[in-house]
Parts: C-alpha cells; structure tokens; sequence
C-alpha cells in the first residue's frame, strides 16, 4: 500500500482517506479539510501500512471509498494491535462510501463475473469506459480527466489480482463503520448490494443520488 500526505502540517487531526482501485493521490491533492492533515492511501497490492507518526493525532477521521472500504476494513483493526507501531490508534469517525468490506460478491459488492470481466478485459479503453461510468456525466468525467490517476496500466492489473487473492484468504474484516453512505447511481458498485451489505452489517445509511465518483 502506498501512503501521501497531501497535507503534512502537524495538525492535531488528521483525515486518513483509503481511496479505491486504480487510485493515486492525483485527484484528491485539491481537497483541504480544515485544520487537520490529510493522508492519502492506496495500491493494494499489497495491505501493509505504516502507522508510525499516526499515535500524535489527537483525532484521527477515517473514510473509505470503493475498494478503499474492503481495505480499511481489513486494515485498521491492524493498527491498533498490541505490539504493532500503531497501538492505541483509534478512529473518531469512519465513513464509507460507495463501497463495503465484501468487493468480489454476488450480492454484497461487485458481482463476480463483472469483477473477472474487468480484469480479464483491461486495455487503455477499457479503462477508459471504467472512468466514465464512476462519473455522473460528460462534464464530470471532463473534469475528472484533468486529475486523473497516473499509474501504469499493469499495475491496475496487478492490483487486481492481488485484491482477489487477498480476499478470498485474509480472515473476514471485522471493522465496524460508523456511517454508510450509497449513491443511488453508483454503475460501478450496485447501490442495491451495497445496502444489503449494511444492512446485514447493522450500519446506518445515509442514500443520495450520487455517481461512484464525486
């Protein structure tokens, strides 16, 4: 996993953001919560974390988007692990969206065979069409091309692969989110198995009428 700081300022609060697949820090380098610093996280190809530097947050807020929500599940509990670097860390606040801990399900996440058609199929067009669904329109797909991610195309593949492998062998995620929030026009995740996963889950939901991406 990779870690960026897009705000580094030593501020008593920090807003750690799991991003989803295919992410970098490119798109989210414009947004500047106030009065804390802002981490980035992403490429989970692999799930290890430093958590260093994490104990002097006095307040630590945590939001997970898309595949950024699996991997905050399977990630955070980790952190406050006796013996680990992170020991003592807690959330305040966990937020996820557009995503839950089960990525690859039939009924709680991204259908399987679209999940193997998306990685069998993944060219430069592919990605392509990928993008243009997280968004809601043609102007916001316009604008998000402007910050898009800068990441070679098999790495993606990769990562991928490795978010399977790690699903189907990692222990089941026991992260409790805080709060749910499903876009009822999300075409990348189905808004329905979103919410059969929070229901399942005993997660409160807040529903709009967002894209995957915002």
């Amino acid at each position: 996993m990779k870690q960026s700081y897009i705000i580094h300022e030593h501020h008593p609060r920090l807003l750690l953001f799991f991003a989803g697949w295919g992410a970098d820090e490119t798109p989210f380098k414009m947004y500047r919560p106030a009065a804390s610093d802002f981490m980035v996280c992403y490429d989970y190809r692999t799930l290890d974390f430093d958590a260093s530097g994490l104990e002097e947050y006095r307040e630590i807020n945590l939001i997970g988007w898309s595949m950024g929500v699996w991997a905050a599940s399977q990630t955070v509990p980790q952190l406050s692990s006796p013996g680990t670097s992170g020991e003592g860390i807690h959330m305040a606040n966990s937020i996820a969206i557009n995503g839950t801990p089960y990525p690859i399900d039939q009924h709680m996440g991204i259908p399987p065979a679209i999940y193997h058609g998306t990685l069998d199929g993944l060219t430069g067009a592919s990605l392509h069409k990928f993008l243009r669904r997280m968004c809601a329109n043609g102007a916001a797909f316009k604008a998000f091309l402007e910050i898009t991610p800068r990441r070679p195309l098999e790495e993606l593949r990769d990562e991928l692969t490795e978010i399977e492998k790690m699903y189907h062998t990692l222990p089941a995620a026991t992260f409790h989110w805080q709060q749910a929030v499903t876009g009822g026009n999300d075409r990348i995740i189905p808004p329905a198995n979103q919410l059969q996963a929070w229901e399942i889950l005993g997660t409160p939901v807040l529903q709009t009428e967002d894209a995957h991406y915002q």
